[in-house]
């Protein structure tokens, strides 16, 4: 039924399409984008196009009416301000309530000192799967194109940019489709990721570096527990960062940074094997990990066994109040749902061009300590939306860089900063030089007996909107 509110990519009579925005990427961003675009009364006369590679439709609208068993690896964090404006741009209605996990509490604690700190607040942030953001948003623009019959936005899916060429006459993009089929537009706007095609037709620059890491993520599964398990569980170690965040029914979320050597090693494991190492990165010193690693590596036979003796040991010289400083066991990890994905830290010299804009990724890449990188992007969203909304009010043309520079003079200190901040808490905890693990654990130990400073830090992560004001 939903195929008849979009395009499809049948071939059809090679045509040329005039839009007035043409967003290039169907993840969350562009998505966002586009039903924001639709949901505002000043916007929502334009011609908007959505082009998207994969097969986005067929898999949303059954994702929607059928729903997996099991959650997502791909899954992430949003804050309530992220929360709050899917509300306001209506989609938060389609989302499946039943897949989300609101927690309260983030624990984190040094792999090398011990020192901790407990942020604790009403909602914190709200464990989602990507697919469910995506699906929400698809619903809503539904919703949004019958509403206005004579005026859809067009999604065009299993459908390629091919190549982006400039008008000589007007400077307008021109996109080259892997239907064969071109599309002229007023602005482009790139969602389309770190490699960004937009990006490099911009002749944007982009900056930045790998942090030598890998992200390994799955899905698991916390040991039985009576409680709802409303924590999220973050260990800094030398190697990198691991967190459990939950979901629902006492699932969580893994991710683990660990260098490529690592990745390696941890990708030859099966599950069972995998899992107990899970276990130990949460628990062991990093000296004994170091080892474990490097039986993993050498004599994996041996590997179960030893891991397990470890795990025993730890218990039996940890009194109970001491156990409540460390995640519950893993009891095991869904089949298939193991990945992983390098690090690194991006930001492009400018996020607008004569008729092109970037957001998200294709504008920033951070490390997912933090857990900003989407929310990062929906603040892009949102202020791109309010700066098309000014220009409109104004007169002006929507694709000229004067009437779209205002929304890079103000992401892009925003992102900056954060990027600037994620950056150096990867640095501080990726090395055991005494002085430095001193430091660190004096500020960690003081920040957490000053809880007015710490509700501050979670006001601001939580409640920022982008805009530098709550």
């Amino acid at each position: 039924m939903f195929r008849r509110y979009f395009a499809s990519a049948v071939k059809q009579a090679p045509k040329m399409d005039v839009a007035d925005i043409v967003i290039i990427g169907g993840g969350p961003a562009g998505l966002s984008l586009a039903s924001a675009i639709k949901s505002s009364p000043i916007l929502n006369d334009l011609k908007c196009t959505l082009v998207e590679g994969g097969k986005l439709a067929v898999s949303l609208e059954k994702f929607y009416q059928d729903p997996p068993e099991f959650i997502d690896k791909r899954v992430v964090s949003i804050t309530p301000a992220t929360m709050d404006y899917f509300k306001k741009i209506g989609s938060w209605e389609y989302v499946k309530e039943e897949r989300i996990e609101t927690y309260d509490n983030i624990h984190t604690y040094d792999g090398v000192s011990g020192a901790k700190m407990e942020f604790d607040a009403p909602e914190i942030a709200t464990m989602i799967e990507n697919v469910n953001i995506q699906s929400m948003l698809f619903q809503r623009i539904k919703q949004l194109n019958e509403e206005t019959p004579d005026n859809q936005l067009q999604l065009l899916d299993e459908t390629k940019v091919v190549d982006i060429k400039e008008d000589p006459n007007n400077e307008w993009p021109i996109l080259n489709l892997s239907n064969g089929n071109t599309i002229k537009t007023r602005l482009l706007i790139g969602c389309d990721g770190y490699n960004s095609p937009v990006r490099h037709y911009a002749k944007i620059e982009s900056r930045g570096w790998s942090y030598n890491r890998w992200g390994n993520v799955a899905t698991c599964k916390y040991k039985d527990s009576e409680f709802r398990l409303s924590t999220g569980w973050q260990r800094f170690l030398p190697t990198g960062t691991l967190a459990f965040l939950p979901l629902p029914n006492n699932w969580c979320s893994l991710v683990w940074a660990v260098p490529p050597e690592i990745s390696s090693i941890l990708g030859k494991l099966n599950d069972e094997e995998f899992t107990l190492m899970l276990n130990a990165a949460a628990r062991l010193t990093p000296e004994e990990l170091n080892y474990l690693y490097k039986v993993a590596d050498d004599e994996q036979e041996k590997l179960v066994e030893e891991v397990k003796w470890r795990l025993d040991l730890f218990k039996k010289k940890t009194t109970p109040e001491q156990l409540q400083d460390f995640p519950l066991e893993i009891d095991y990890i869904v089949a298939g749902s193991r990945a992983k994905f390098p690090l690194k830290l991006s930001h492009a010299d400018s996020y607008v061009e004569e008729r092109v804009a970037l957001v998200g990724d294709a504008a920033h890449t951070t490390n997912p300590l933090a857990g900003q990188g989407l929310n990062m992007g929906q603040a892009d969203v949102k202020c791109l939306v309010e700066t098309l909304e000014k220009a409109r009010m104004r007169g002006l043309d929507i694709g000229t860089k004067i009437a779209i520079e205002p929304y890079w003079s103000e992401r892009f200190l925003a992102n900056h900063v954060m990027l600037g901040v994620v950056d150096k808490i990867h640095k501080i905890y990726s090395t055991e030089f005494t002085p430095i693990v001193w430091a660190r654990t004096v500020g960690v130990n003081v920040l957490n007996s000053l809880p007015f400073v710490k509700d501050f830090m979670v006001d601001q992560i939580s409640h920022y909107n982008g805009h530098g004001k709550k």
